[in-house]
Parts: structure tokens; sequence; C-alpha cells
């Protein structure tokens, strides 16, 4: 008879006791199908062994791990299947629950959980070389006091069945909210100035750094004219360095690879409907 044991399975022949238990709560888990005599002769375990620590039932550390693992699969769920081992972390310490990372990673990969990864960037602009450009505020520090004192922006497009529909946002650094977008069939000026408008009609910023890329959306004239009747100040990154204004890529790869990636959109109302 042949017991099927994976090379990706956590159950390895008895060399030690963490070996010697995994092994046992294996042919646990088997008994149903299997002898207990086979089984102990496969995984180089002593049926006696087995027995006594069926009696003793499951150690401490099994039961927590137990829990903890239903706590990982309930937010992995929840985040859609797009969460991996540093977001679950994360959020099981904001509810309380203080365990090592590892540990949650090795509970994923027993459970056959993972996260979703991100694809390389794409350009979408190019800037106009004979535009007045702003300076750089920022200098890639994007921590800020309070709200309304920082806003990062970017441009990103949504592939559909239709074509493309391209999505301007501004984000809060304070709170890494979006406060402003807006939607379009095309790549005008007049995209990111109605994303600027809704942030500044919902927000309404005293002083408040407008911090983007060198597109020829953010260099041009209207826009550069909206910020000075609103007391908007523009600033702006290197060219070509996305590092410069890490905060919006970071959101635009997360938008990506936990909706983009995941779905086929049909039409461009489907793909405002999702990103909303």
């Amino acid at each position: 008879m042949t017991i099927p044991v994976k090379k990706s399975s956590s159950v390895v022949r008895a060399g030690d006791r963490r070996d010697s238990t995994k092994a046992f709560e294996y042919m646990s888990n088997q008994a149903a199908q299997y002898s207990v005599a086979t089984m102990s002769g496969v995984l180089g375990v002593s049926r006696s062994g087995f027995y006594a620590w069926a009696q003793r039932g499951r150690s401490q550390r099994a039961r927590q791990d137990s829990v903890l693992g239903d706590g990982i699969q309930r937010i992995h769920k929840y985040s859609r299947g797009t969460y991996g081992a540093p977001r679950i972390h994360a959020e099981l310490a904001s509810e309380g629950t203080h365990v090592g990372r590892k540990r949650v990673a090795r509970l994923m990969r027993e459970k056959g959980l993972r996260g979703v990864s991100r694809r390389k960037w794409t350009t979408t602009t190019v800037r106009d070389r004979a535009a007045v450009l702003a300076p750089d505020l920022v200098k890639r520090n994007f921590s800020a006091q309070g709200p309304d004192r920082l806003w990062v922006a970017d441009i990103t497009y949504l592939p559909t069945w239709a074509g493309f529909l391209y999505v301007a946002v501004v984000l809060d650094a304070w709170s890494r909210r979006v406060v402003g977008w807006a939607f379009a069939l095309h790549l005008r000026a007049e995209l990111v100035l109605a994303a600027l408008e809704m942030a500044i009609r919902q927000r309404q910023p005293r002083a408040v750094v407008h911090h983007s890329d060198h597109g020829s959306q953010y260099t041009s004239i209207a826009f550069g004219n909206r910020c000075r009747q609103a007391g908007v100040q523009p600033s702006m990154g290197s060219v070509g360095d996305a590092y410069d204004n890490a905060m919006c890529e970071s959101f635009f790869a997360t938008l990506e690879c936990e909706l983009i990636d995941r779905v086929r959109l049909r039409t461009r109302e489907e793909a405002e409907q999702a990103v909303f």
C-alpha cells in the first residue's frame, strides 16, 4: 500500500520530537483510510508512540496554531485572497494578536494560502521638455504632521474589453485616504484637474503641497493656474524615478495586483464601479 506524502507536505520521516509530532498528526488525519501499522512503517514512527500521543491529546502549541490558523484564514478571505504574510501579520497585530511573522507564514503554507504579487509598472505619459516644472518640496519624505498638509497624485489606466479607462487620484499622505479621483477616456489635463477639484471641494485645504511626477497634465498651464487660485503648492520629483512618488506608485501597484490582474472588466462603466 502506498501512502501519498507530498514533498511539499510538512510530514517527514521522524528524526526528532517535532517530526514525530507532525507524523502523528498526519496519521490521525488519515486514520480512516490507512491502518496505523502501515503508516507507522512508512513514516518511521512506532505504533506505541502514536497511541501514547493520541491519549495525551494535542499540545498547547498545536491548539494555539489551530486557533491562529482560523484567524489567518478569516483575514485572507476578507482580503479577497490578496493578503500575504506581512499584511496578515499586521492585521493580527491590530486585532491584538501578537505572534511572529514567520509563524504566520508557516501556517499560511500549511493551509495553502498565499497573497498576490505585483508586476512591473508601465509609464503612460512622457513629460514635455519645454514645460515649466515645480520644485521638489517632498524629497521622498512622505510623512505629514496632519491631514491636508501633503497630497500625492498620479494617473493609471484600466484595461477593459472596450478600451482603456484612465483614472487620476489624489491621496492624503497623512491618512493615505483617497481624497480626490476622476475617470476619463483621455489623458488630457482635464483628468487631473477633475481629481484636484474633488480634493479641494471635499477637504478645503489652507496650505497643502500637491506632489506628482512630471506628466504633461501636471506641468500644464491650466493645472498650474488652478493650484495658484486654490493656494495649492505644486511639487514634482525627478524625471523617471518612481521612488520620488513612491506612495502613489504603491497605491496603484496595490490596485493593480488586487483588482486589475484578478478580474476581466468588460466595459468602462464596470471598471468605474469596480475601482469605486
